[in-house]
C-alpha cells in the first residue's frame, strides 16, 4: 500500500483541500485492520465517522427532541392606542414647557430692573386729607369686625347645635 498516497491525503484533509472521493479513500484505508503504527492515532476519527453515518438518528428522535423543548408560553399582542403613541411626544412637550417657563421666570428676575424698595422713607401718603384716611381705614376695619362676628356667631351656633344634639341622644 501506498502509504505517502495517504499521508499526503491526511495534509490535504486537515487544511480542507480534499474531495469527497479522497475523504471516502482515507475512511476505507483506514477501516482495515492493518495500519501503520505512525498514522495509528487518525483510526479513530475515521472509524468513529463510518460508524455515525452507519447509526443515523433514530426513529424516536424527533419525539425525543420535542420532548426537550419547552413549551413557550403565548405572548398576546399589546394594543396601541392613540393616546399611549403619542404618550413620550406629551412627556416631552411637558419637559420643554417645564424648561420654557423656567427660563423665562430666570430671565425676569436677572433681568429685571425694578428693585424693591425697603425703605419707608421713600413712601407717599394716598390721601392728602387724614379725615378722609381715617374714614376709609375705619369703614375697612368695621367690615372686617362685621366678618369677624359673622363667623363667630355661626360657629357658636353650630358648637351649641351639636351639644343640644349630644344631650338629646344621651
Amino acid at each position: 500500500m501506498d502509504y505517502k498516497n495517504i499521508e499526503e491525503l491526511l495534509k490535504r484533509y486537515w487544511e480542507c483541500e480534499t474531495s469527497l472521493e479522497e475523504e471516502s479513500q482515507l475512511r476505507d484505508f483506514f477501516s482495515k485492520e492493518e495500519v501503520p503504527a505512525h498514522l495509528l492515532p487518525y483510526k479513530d476519527l475515521f472509524v468513529y465517522l463510518n460508524k455515525q453515518q452507519e447509526t443515523g438518528l433514530g426513529e424516536d428522535f424527533d419525539s425525543r427532541m420535542m420532548s426537550k423543548i419547552e413549551v413557550a408560553p403565548v405572548v398576546k399582542a399589546k394594543r396601541l392606542t392613540l393616546i399611549s403613541r403619542f404618550k413620550p411626544l406629551f412627556r416631552a412637550a411637558a419637559v420643554i414647557t417645564l424648561f420654557l417657563m423656567l427660563g423665562n421666570v430666570a430671565q425676569h428676575t436677572f433681568l429685571s430692573n425694578d428693585a424693591l424698595d425697603y425703605n419707608y422713607n421713600n413712601y407717599r401718603d394716598t390721601y392728602d386729607d387724614p379725615d378722609v384716611a381715617y374714614k376709609k381705614v375705619s369703614s375697612a376695619l368695621m367690615i372686617l369686625s362685621e366678618e369677624i362676628n359673622k363667623s363667630q356667631s355661626t360657629s357658636l351656633a353650630d358648637s351649641l347645635k351639636a351639644n343640644a344634639d349630644s344631650v338629646v341622644k344621651e
